[in-house]
């Protein structure tokens, strides 16, 4: 392949030696008990570092109350953050980067997830999602509105697992603003019917997006912090009114505040399905005129397709998913032209060493 995807690149303050980024992948092996990541989680990790490349970890939760999917990684306790140091460590000791990626679902929980209490969203509505529970996917429980002083707590918790992120040794951390979970659903207007401070114009509903990030560039500062944006996405029950005006005031809003990249997910994809056919990718390049720094795209691209996206300078770099499941050794075998594993879905989702650290690397011939 030629160089474009293998190219160096500046993200902020985390220099990369090529832009083939694994996506953030929710896979729901850590401890069921504690979230703590284990030890079947650091080889994982370990096997898919590369020298330069970035991995995104996979949503992290920032609170007890903040869960949806048993079996998700925490940063809320030391423990926590001592089974990511593992992690970490090892993905530094094969030459890689790692950013934390921050979660709090909000609607998109059962009582059974968080602490028996009801899950939170900006605004009651119709929704039927999904959480995953001791019984299975299990619908969520009906949520509650956040009053405005409770806003406080959340952010502190954003700020709290920054600060364990950092101990870490994470290199920085990207808020999860997308796909439907809580900041998203104060962005979207279909799911944020507020009145106060929160609600109602774009700058309103982006105030939450913007008090997290001043809270973790205040544990961080500049370059080490980044954002996930999912416009025009429906997944999760999310939809806005006038998306475009939606999401490049906050991509300029963004452009102000020093981060690292800004991780763009296109609307070929929605949630865990598969590639629309004739979808081209859009969003990043969008948006690229309102935010001025560097972007990732993620949207079920293949080799040839991120190259030729970079090359014509529409995104920075290209995150990749089922692909980097399946292939651990994914930027080699991007770089060398080596046929890709296919990936099994059945074993996305929990369950065990199967489907998650039994992928075969490629035979390499110098």
């Amino acid at each position: 392949m030629s160089s474009f995807l293998f190219k160096p690149l500046e993200l902020g303050k985390i220099d990369l030696g090529h832009r083939v980024v694994m996506a953030p992948l929710t896979r729901m092996r850590a401890d069921r008990e504690s979230d703590v990541p284990n030890d079947l989680m650091l080889e994982y990790y370990r096997q898919r570092a590369s020298g330069g490349g970035l991995i995104v970890s996979e949503a992290t939760t920032v609170s007890a109350t903040a869960r949806g999917y048993l079996g998700a990684p925490g940063l809320y306790t030391e423990q926590q953050a001592d089974g990511w140091k593992a992690i970490v460590d090892a993905v530094h000791g094969k030459g890689g980067r790692i950013v934390s990626q921050l979660w709090h679902v909000g609607r998109t929980s059962h009582v059974s997830l968080a602490s028996g209490l009801a899950p939170v969203t900006a605004s009651v509505g119709p929704y039927e999602g999904m959480a995953f529970t001791a019984d299975g996917w299990t619908p969520v429980s009906p949520a509650r509105a956040l009053s405005t002083d409770e806003l406080a707590r959340i952010i502190a918790d954003y700020a709290a697992a920054s600060w364990r992120a950092k101990d870490a040794g994470f290199d920085g951390v990207e808020i999860h603003a997308a796909n439907g979970y809580l900041i998203d659903q104060f962005i979207q207007d279909g799911s944020n019917k507020r009145t106060d401070l929160y609600g109602g114009a774009i700058r309103n509903r982006a105030r939450l997006l913007m008090d997290v990030v001043d809270a973790v560039r205040g544990v961080w500062g500049d370059g080490r912090v980044a954002v996930r944006l999912s416009p025009s996405s429906n997944f999760n029950g999310m939809s806005d009114s006038d998306p475009d005006a939606t999401f490049s005031e906050i991509a300029s809003m963004l452009d102000l505040k020093g981060l690292a990249y800004l991780h763009v997910v296109e609307p070929r994809v929605s949630g865990s399905q598969e590639v629309a056919d004739g979808l081209k990718p859009v969003a990043a390049r969008d948006l690229r005129r309102y935010f001025s720094g560097p972007i990732i795209a993620a949207g079920g691209f293949d080799g040839p397709e991120a190259e030729s996206e970079i090359a014509r300078s529409d995104v920075d770099a290209v995150a990749f998913g089922r692909h980097f499941i399946a292939n651990p050794d994914l930027p080699e075998r991007l770089r060398r032209g080596i046929r890709l594993n296919p990936y099994d879905r059945a074993t996305f989702y929990g369950g065990d060493a199967r489907g998650y650290i039994d992928y075969p690397v490629a035979k390499l011939v110098a």
